[in-house]
């Protein structure tokens, strides 16, 4: 990786009509990915809307790349059920904490920038990056792809948002 852009935390939120993988519920986990580096959530039991409200930490670091998620059921005695895939563009969060250091935003909450759903990420509805309180933020409902229904919510959160190389 090149140069460090800071600490991305990823708050896996909750589910949302996720698939049935058992007999009548399923058993979901998220794996999220970033680079090389991988993260899990607890597994949530008998349930299709699951919350988790779980932090995973990553190092962000050029070139940004796009975080990618994957619900699996959890089974005892077979290998784990897939309930779909997802993936967001990490770039509009980074742009946008750039912004906020060039603006010297630091106090309140100030939006940033809206970001809306395209072939660059799996958004099911538009979504805002913020700077609240000198933190970027930006909260995403992202729909699993591979399976009939599903999706997921995270909050993104920049921790030391990257310094633009003319500041």
């Amino acid at each position: 990786m090149g140069e460090q852009l800071g600490l991305l935390k990823v708050i896996v939120v909750r589910g949302k009509r996720l698939v049935i993988r058992d007999f009548k519920t399923s058993d979901p986990y998220v794996v999220v990915k970033l680079g090389n580096q991988m993260a899990k959530t607890k597994v949530i039991n008998s349930c299709l809307n699951p919350v988790w409200n779980e932090e995973l930490s990553f190092s962000l670091g050029e070139p940004v790349g796009a975080l990618t998620l994957e619900v699996f059921d959890k089974d005892r005695f077979k290998a784990d059920d897939k309930m779909g895939h997802a993936f967001i563009n990490l770039q509009p969060l980074v742009t946008a904490g750039r912004l906020s250091h060039v603006l010297r935003v630091s106090s309140g909450e100030t939006a940033l920038r809206k970001v809306v759903p395209d072939g660059e990420n799996c958004l099911s509805r538009e979504s805002f990056i913020s700077s609240i309180n000198g933190e970027v933020v930006q909260s995403v409902w992202l729909r699993l792809g591979g399976v009939e229904s599903g999706e997921i919510e995270l909050k993104l959160k920049l921790i030391d948002p990257p310094v633009s190389p003319s500041s």
